[in-house]
């Protein structure tokens, strides 16, 4: 029976069945031909060149079993990696994910008769860590990259320190505790002793009261008049005192003083030690590149409206008018149109207000010339020029 024409119903019908996933059954591996009943693979297995790849097979089982297996094994691998990373996963959910392509190696042309056989396979050879729960069994893939070791090395390395940190932080808490308590101690006033109450028989007991005396009006008058006068010399001294005197910090509010002023020296450290130098100025404009606020603030831009402790600014978006303390990290410069006015943040001419030249995008550089000589510097960074506030 001939193939039916192109544009007929079942020419269309045909070729929206060869789309999907069929049955592995009906599919030849040294072909690469999937037949979608069992009379077509009866059909295809009769023919000359099947007969001639199964030639080509006989010759070299071996080596075709082995590269077979090896196409599989990279392409689950590669799935697992790029997909799921150094997660934990099912393997049975990578696998489906992998089949779901037509064009993949079928497991029945490699040396593993099932998955299983093949999960051991990579645990065996270390490519991946494998454990059998009730479920079944899990994979976890072993990222064996320089960059990614690396990585991973400077990052327990980082770990280690903040856990010596706070160690050492524990350390001072607990003296700084004891020491509280030791002056807590000290300073406690002594129990009264007291006394047995002893009476003598004959003492006998006498009770004196004072008798009221109506006040004349006249006396209440001056009394008042006196009050009136002393009144403001009580109040002012009473403010005089209470302004003398200065509230003493308790011992943990100094702890967590002491603590974030440390906290601060070793930011600011660190910083050095990178290189990285301040670039924040007042009535810059500057945009959020941050996700941690939301999609509300990503991208934004605003004004600087002061800088704190040289690494970190309050910034005033432009269009909402919030106001937001955000580290420089967070933030990245803005590059105005050509001929508007721009200020050098760092090198030779840092605090320089200059005109944008030119602007070029493929090296990440401008030209700009500067308004004080009227000279030209050319090839300065974006990072290292900032759009003023008007």
């Amino acid at each position: 029976m001939g193939k039916h024409e192109v544009g007929t119903p079942k020419y269309i019908a045909n070729k929206m069945k060869a789309k999907g996933l069929q049955k592995l059954r009906w599919y030849c591996q040294m072909c690469q031909k999937q037949c979608r009943d069992e009379n077509g693979f009866k059909c295809h297995t009769s023919s000359e060149a099947h007969q001639r790849q199964l030639l080509l097979f006989a010759d070299n089982a071996d080596q075709y079993l082995d590269e077979f297996s090896q196409e599989f094994e990279e392409g689950y691998l590669e799935l697992l990696r790029r997909q799921f990373g150094t997660k934990r996963i099912f393997a049975n959910k990578v696998y489906q994910d992998y089949i779901a392509d037509r064009e993949h190696v079928h497991m029945n042309s490699t040396q593993w008769e099932t998955l299983t056989e093949f999960v051991k396979h990579l645990g065996k050879n270390g490519k991946c860590i494998v454990d059998e729960t009730e479920k079944g069994w899990f994979v976890t893939y072993i990222d064996k990259d320089p960059e990614t070791i690396a990585f991973q090395k400077a990052m327990a390395k980082k770990e280690k320190m903040e856990q010596d940190d706070a160690e050492r932080n524990m350390k001072f808490l607990e003296h700084q505790i004891m020491l509280g308590k030791q002056k807590a101690a000290q300073s406690e006033p002594k129990e009264p002793v007291s006394n047995e109450l002893v009476r003598n028989e004959d003492e006998k007991l006498s009770l004196k009261l004072d008798t009221f005396k109506k006040p004349s009006s006249s006396s209440i008058g001056l009394k008042k008049i006196n009050l009136e006068k002393d009144e403001p010399s009580s109040s002012s001294s009473s403010s005089k005192k209470h302004s003398s005197e200065k509230r003493k910090l308790t011992a943990l509010e100094q702890i967590k003083l002491e603590e974030e002023e440390a906290k601060k020296r070793k930011i600011e450290r660190e910083r050095q030690e990178k290189g990285e130098e301040s670039w924040l100025v007042r009535n810059i404009i500057v945009k959020i590149v941050t996700k941690n606020l939301g999609e509300k603030f990503y991208k934004k831009k605003g004004v600087v409206e002061k800088v704190i402790d040289k690494y970190a600014a309050v910034v005033s978006l432009l269009d909402s008018k919030h106001k937001i303390k955000l580290d420089q990290e967070h933030l990245e410069t803005v590059i105005p149109n050509i001929g508007r006015q721009v200020l050098i943040l760092s090198g030779k001419y840092k605090g320089e207000k200059a005109l944008l030249k030119e602007i070029n995008i493929d090296d990440c550089n401008a030209d700009v010339e500067l308004l004080v000589d009227k000279k030209k510097v050319r090839n300065i960074d974006y990072s290292n020029i900032c759009k003023i506030s008007e």
